[in-house]
């Protein structure tokens, strides 16, 4: 008798597909629900109702323009800060595409450096400063953009500077003592 009742349980159907019904049909009232307020707008619970965002800040369009005479050396001053007195050497000015200036700085004394290097235009530029035949620092800077590297110089030094732009750009530079 005990077989004959556990071959009845085992042939009765599983009641997994009313389970799985009253799940799905109670999904499809949540994600349904509505809200209406008073001045006719609605919030909606559904999932495709919220919108997620990557936050961006946008880039000032002006920075994609070149500059020239004291709108360069006004954006010149609001890139490369001066910090109080620290400033060893700084410079500034206009590359036509394909254009390379090499400059050199003043006799430094050996210690650590801040060099601030900053870029305007369309595309970027590429900063290399060399003690001698070493080279100390390589960057290309993103046209809009300004980065500050660090470099320690164990004896006293005159830096060379070489700003390449590979479209028109405004360059500007800083050496400051930290």
């Amino acid at each position: 008798m005990a077989w004959a009742r556990a071959l009845k349980l085992a042939t009765t159907p599983p009641a997994i597909p009313a389970v799985v019904l009253c799940c799905v049909l109670a999904c499809g009232t949540l994600t349904s629900c509505e809200y209406t307020y008073g001045d006719g707008r609605t919030a909606s619970s559904s999932p495709t109702s919220a919108v997620i965002t990557d936050p961006v800040l946008t880039r000032d369009p002006a920075l994609g323009q070149t500059v020239t005479g004291d709108a360069l050396k006004a954006w010149a001053q609001d890139v490369l800060p001066d910090q109080n007195g620290l400033s060893f050497d700084s410079s500034f000015g206009v590359l036509s595409a394909g254009e390379s200036r090499a400059e050199e700085t003043t006799q430094l004394p050996g210690g650590t450096y801040a060099v601030t290097l900053a870029c305007r235009g369309t595309r970027n530029a590429e900063f290399t400063v060399r003690n001698g035949n070493d080279i100390l620092i390589e960057a290309m800077v993103q046209c809009g953009t300004t980065r500050v590297k660090v470099l320690q110089l164990v004896t006293d030094a005159v830096l060379g500077i070489t700003v390449t732009a590979s479209a028109q750009a405004n360059f500007a530079y800083r050496v400051s003592r930290i």
